[in-house]
């Protein structure tokens, strides 16, 4: 496995899913909610940034491989799936989105994963559709973990309409990659 700083931002990612959870679930006496849900979204917030981070230093200090690009979408989904259930714990989505959302991402990774078996990754590559996607879940979800309105703004709606829109591009992007890879599978299964 090599390390790298990419490869060591993506492990940060990983590391900080157990603190944004377990925000959650410290006593009342520790941490108000006000703060409680502040220190979540900043958690998140940074944790998302490391997502671009990561890439575009790998990009840039030419350290990519294979561990990496295999890690990389792990952890966003992994970082993405836990809020989703913490969020969902919290009443503050709604159970048919966050199965899209987790459904998608599990039927995607299998996908992509039997693709690259059979030597077809390609037709499933990462498409912008995937790309506005985690765009609207990765603003929609620190939006609904800090719940709270700022500036006369309700954080609350628009992480709602967002988290609404990323289900809609999930499914969206899901029948892409399906109808993408639907050659190939028709191929393979005579």
């Amino acid at each position: 496995m090599p390390l790298n700083v990419p490869i060591i931002l993506t492990w940060l990612r990983i590391a900080m899913i157990p603190l944004v959870v377990g925000l959650f679930y410290l006593p009342g006496s520790w941490l108000d909610e006000g703060s409680r849900d502040l220190l979540a979204a900043a958690a998140f917030i940074v944790a998302a940034l490391t997502d671009w981070f990561d890439g575009w230093l790998a990009r840039r200090w030419n350290q990519t491989s294979a561990f990496g690009a295999f890690l990389d979408p792990v952890a966003d989904k992994l970082m993405v799936c836990a809020a989703l259930i913490v969020l969902l714990d919290l009443s503050r989505v709604d159970a048919f989105i966050s199965l899209i959302i987790i459904g998608r991402e599990i039927t995607i990774s299998a996908l992509r994963e039997w693709m690259a078996k059979i030597g077809a990754s390609a037709s499933v590559a990462v498409h912008r559709l995937g790309k506005f996607k985690t765009a609207a879940q990765m603003i929609a979800i620190p939006c609904l973990l800090y719940n709270q309105p700022i500036h006369g703004i309700s954080l609350r709606v628009l992480g709602d309409i967002l988290i609404l829109i990323a289900a809609i591009l999930t499914v969206w992007s899901m029948l892409y990659y399906l109808q993408r890879a639907w050659p190939a599978i028709r191929e393979k299964s005579k």
